[in-house]
């Protein structure tokens, strides 16, 4: 009936705030006015389940932020699930209550957005998740006086202190090639951190500063590892200095090297 659709037509340009718009053709809307025609479009039917595949994909960077805050409150007023397919990492760990991480049509970990940050299930979903991305090392786990370390780097490098972390192993891991996932915030090069750390210290060099305002992107050369620091707006370094930074050693992932699944993290 002709009243029934008035009503849920102006009920979602209400939610969408698009009820000036109700008159405009579609070719007088912008990208974003569209989006919401469209959401609006499946509103009005009431579903149990709202599927969106890569919706804010042809808007601006700006619009899409905009419209990542719109489709948030809209989920929390309307209660109803949201399945939103995605590539933009950024959309699924700001918008979503659990992240489902696809590869190949394979699942590779569901949870929430921080557990999949902070405890990744495998090399994949650590690189994926988190920008810039992990930083992963060619390393080799070791047992010495007791204590499991990770060590990277040539042979004549290896005894000083940077080359190694002290973790806790199963046994039957020791001697293992592995690969040592580091996020570019665990990367220090304040000295308050350099002079508290035992291990983890390592000399490298800058090839480039990316002033970002509120941070700094120092990406460095340590031997033949390229590195990514993401470290505060006070950093002095430029580029060709070579710096001391700190690796948190209290926040490094260690994946195998044949499976690629995390053995510590």
């Amino acid at each position: 009936p002709k009243d029934q659709i008035a009503r849920k037509v102006e009920e979602a340009a209400r939610i969408l705030d698009i009820s000036h718009l109700l008159d405009r053709k579609p070719k007088a809307l912008s990208g974003g006015q569209r989006q919401r025609v469209a959401l609006g479009r499946a509103l009005v039917r009431e579903p149990q389940v709202f599927l969106l595949d890569e919706p804010l994909s042809n808007l601006d960077a700006k619009l899409r932020a905009q419209m990542r805050t719109e489709i948030a409150l809209l989920h929390k007023r309307l209660g109803t699930t949201f399945i939103y397919v995605t590539h933009d990492q950024t959309e699924a760990m700001t918008m979503a209550d659990r992240i489902v991480v696809m590869k190949d049509g394979f699942i590779q970990q569901v949870d929430t957005p921080q557990t999949l940050y902070s405890y990744p299930a495998n090399l994949f979903v650590a690189g994926f998740i988190g920008s810039p991305q992990m930083n992963f090392i060619d390393s080799k786990l070791v047992k010495i006086d007791g204590k499991y370390n990770v060590e990277f780097g040539s042979e004549d490098t290896k005894e000083r202190r940077g080359r190694k972390f002290y973790i806790e192993l199963p046994e039957s891991k020791v001697n293992e090639e592995v690969i040592c996932g580091v996020r570019p915030e665990c990367i220090h090069d304040e000295e308050m951190f350099i002079s508290s750390a035992k291990t983890g210290i390592i000399e490298a060099t800058v090839n480039v500063a990316e002033m970002m305002g509120a941070e700094t992107y120092l990406y460095l050369s340590c031997e033949d590892i390229n590195l990514t620091a993401r470290v505060s707006n006070r950093s002095t370094a430029r580029p060709q200095d070579v710096i001391s930074c700190a690796i948190d050693a209290n926040r490094i992932h260690i994946f195998d090297k044949d499976t690629e699944k995390t053995i510590i993290n």
